[in-house]
Formats: structure tokens, C-alpha cells, sequence
């Protein structure tokens, strides 16, 4: 329990903080961040990836004013339910209508406040690091009165305006390494990912979920970072690190995907069941995470790059599947049940696997009966045509720039 005069000294404190920070570069979800009437806006995405910094940008673009509270100051570290009659009246008797929230699932019983206050005309923003928690809690008090959008590290198109560079293969190899954490890009401080995967681990995993064992967590999790582009079967994994359970290992992976840190995709099959037992392919949601923290032996420039177009495809669609048959197609992506684009992603296309890229991309295209595919390289350019269909070796860059 707190009072409601160390409430309204930690929205001044945060406040002026707040509107002291400089806003970035604008972010390019910004034109798309829903801004309703009657409804919560929901932004979520990875601890430290700017959502706070998108709020100060929505509120220097779209409005005068705003008040802003992060729930996860140490100074609100015993706030409970009853305290939120304390915070509305602060609110009630600030008379700003625009409310900024970070972190506020960190409160039970934080979505019956926020459906008051959208009963009572507040236009409510809020931003979480827990895709599965917020979406679990707005179901059940917020359904049909809240609009959700994912905020992700830099993209490639951002790393260039962050770093005032051109795109180009040497561009692309920058952002292979360094990845799109902002914080990161501004300090260099390697310490820094480190530092924050354990965070994410701790903060967002092992003491919502009730881990103990936060070394097997964490080993499991690098052990994941070290092989992303590769597919993985939890009942492989079971007995590794200490973790006897193909369930847990599930429950692990599913915990380390709400948390944002890495993505699972399925096989394509028209079977969910299938898809559901097939082995999945791992990606991490941030290159510099990947590579600071993961275990390196050799050059992985490949798998970097798949990982980069991943994510470049994470931004832009919902459905994505890698393909598995006769041959194997990196990346489907379907819309309404179809699908839209087969994307292979090779490092640089040579003798040694020219023929065995080009084939599990035809196989696919006939699958899909699709016209088009795309072999994405790191700076090679061609187009290879069979029968009716072609495909177009496209470099990294260019694919992923926003004119393309």
C-alpha cells in the first residue's frame, strides 16, 4: 500500500524525466499506431526496444499533453490493487485526459482500471514486455476495447537513419553484428546484452512464472541463441540442462516467445496437428542479442542474414512458415490462408549450392503454384527461369528497404 502523495511525486519525478528525453528517430510503425476513441491502445515488444520513446513521440505529434506513469519504478515496488482508487483520484484531479502507461500489468487487477477509464472517455496507451500476460488479462476484462501493436528492435531501414549510412552490403554486414537494440547502438557496451538477457530472463520469465532453476533457463536460452535458422524438437532437448520434461521445455519456449527474445516458426502443412509435431525453426528477435550472447565457434554470417530477413518478415506479417518437402523453401509467408511470397536466403550462392537453393525453391513455387520466388543473398543479383516460373536473387539490402 502507498499514498497518493508519493503516487503524484513519482508521476512528477517520471514526468519531467520523460519529456526530457530526446524522441530518436521516428519510429516507422508510428503512422500505424492505432489512436481510437473507447479504446486501449496496447504496444508491446522486448524490454529496452523504445516503446517508451514511441510514447514521447506519439505525444509530441499527436497531442499537447499526457501523463505518463512507469508502474515498474522501485518507488511504487508495493503499490496493490486498492492503491489504483489512489492513482485515479491523482488522475481525476490532474485533468488530463491523454494517459500514458508502462509496464501497468505488473499491478493485478490493472485492466478493470484501465476499462473504467475507458468508460469514463480517457484515451489510454500502454506499453508491456509480455505478449501473453497482457493478452490473457485483456481478454478477460478488455475484449473488443483494445487495439494492439508490436514495436521491435531497429529494422534494417532504421539502423541506416540511426546511423546516418547508406544501404550497401558493407550497411548490412553492420547490422548483422550490431543488431537493433537502441540503447546498444548508442553506448557499444557489449556488457550492456548481456546484462539485459539476463534481465529479460529474470524479470520477465523466471519470477513470473516461478522458475527456480534460472541457470537451466538460461542455458537452454543460449543454447537457442546459438542456433538460430536451425530447427528444434523439444523432446530432443529433454534431459539437456537439467530439464527432464519435453512440457517444460515447451512451456520454456513458449515463456522466451512472450518475453520477445526469440521467435519459433512451423513447417508448412495443411495438418495443424503436423505442423504442431514437426520440429520448429528458432530466431532471435535481435541480432546484437544473438551475437553477444550466443556461442560462436565459426562464422555465421548465414544464418545472421536468414535471421535478418526473418525479422524483416516478423514486421510485415503474422503467418510465417518454412517449407519442407520434396525441398525446402526458407520462408513462406501466407495471407488468408494463401501463400504470398517463398523466400530463400543464402549468404552467396556458388557451386557447391546453387542447384540444391534453386530446386527447394522451385519445389516450393510448384507446391504453392506460385509464379514468382526469391533467393535473398548478401550483395548478388540474378533471376533463373524454369518453365513459367522465375526466381529473382535479390541482395539483402534491397530487399529489405522500405522502396523496394
Amino acid at each position: 500500500m502507498i499514498t497518493q502523495q508519493l503516487i503524484s511525486s513519482v508521476i512528477d519525478y517520471q514526468q519531467e524525466y520523460f519529456l526530457q528525453k530526446g524522441t530518436g528517430i521516428i519510429r516507422n510503425i508510428m503512422p500505424n499506431v492505432p489512436i481510437v476513441n473507447g479504446f486501449a491502445t496496447i504496444i508491446t515488444g522486448i524490454r529496452r526496444c523504445g516503446k517508451s520513446t514511441l510514447l514521447l513521440q506519439l505525444l509530441k505529434e499527436k497531442f499537447k499533453e499526457a501523463l505518463f506513469l512507469n508502474f515498474e519504478d522501485p518507488r511504487l515496488a508495493g503499490m496493490e490493487t486498492s492503491d489504483l482508487a489512489r492513482l485515479s483520484n491523482e488522475i481525476i484531479a490532474r485533468g488530463n485526459k491523454i494517459i500514458f502507461f508502462d509496464e501497468i500489468q505488473v499491478i493485478n487487477g490493472w485492466e478493470i482500471f484501465v476499462h473504467q477509464l475507458l468508460r469514463e472517455d480517457y484515451l489510454v496507451f500502454i506499453t508491456g514486455s509480455n505478449a501473453s500476460l497482457l493478452s490473457k488479462e485483456l481478454g478477460t476484462h478488455l475484449t473488443g476495447r483494445h487495439l494492439t501493436i508490436e514495436l521491435f528492435p531497429f529494422s534494417y531501414s532504421e539502423f541506416l537513419k540511426y546511423e546516418t549510412n547508406e544501404k550497401g552490403e558493407n550497411s548490412l554486414a553492420d547490422y548483422l553484428k550490431k543488431g537493433g537494440m537502441p540503447d546498444f547502438l548508442r553506448t557499444g557496451m557489449g556488457e550492456y546484452l548481456n546484462n539485459l538477457l539476463d534481465d529479460i530472463l529474470i524479470r520477465d520469465i523466471a519470477i513470473r512464472h516461478n522458475i527456480k532453476d534460472v541457470n537451466s533457463l538460461r542455458q537452454l536460452c543460449v543454447f537457442l541463441l546459438s542456433n538460430i535458422g536451425n530447427t528444434i524438437a523439444a523432446n530432443k532437448l529433454s534431459g539437456m540442462f537439467g530439464i527432464k520434461s519435453s512440457s517444460t521445455i515447451l512451456d520454456y519456449f513458449s515463456y522466451l516467445q512472450d518475453a520477445y527474445l526469440l521467435e519459433f516458426i512451423p513447417m508448412f502443412d495443411y495438418s495443424i496437428k503436423k505442423q504442431i509435431r514437426n520440429p520448429k525453426k528458432v530466431y532471435a528477435i535481435d541480432l546484437g542479442i544473438y551475437r553477444q550472447n550466443s556461442l560462436l565457434f565459426t562464422d555465421n554470417s548465414g544464418h545472421a542474414l536468414e535471421n535478418a530477413i526473418f525479422l524483416y518478415l516478423r514486421q510485415h506479417n503474422k503467418e510465417i512458415y518454412y517449407y519442407q518437402q520434396e525441398g525446402e523453401c526458407d520462408f513462406v509467408t501466407l495471407k488468408r490462408g494463401k501463400a504470398e511470397q517463398l523466400i530463400q536466403v543464402c549468404y552467396e550462392l556458388n557451386d557447391m549450392n546453387l542447384q540444391r537453393e534453386i530446386s527447394g525453391l522451385f519445389h516450393a513455387m510448384k507446391f504453392f503454384d506460385k509464379k514468382e520466388g526469391i533467393i535473398v543473398t548478401m550483395s548478388q543479383t540474378d533471376t533463373f527461369t524454369e518453365e513459367d516460373r522465375t526466381i529473382k536473387v535479390i541482395p539483402g539490402y534491397e530487399f529489405m528497404s522500405p522502396n523496394r
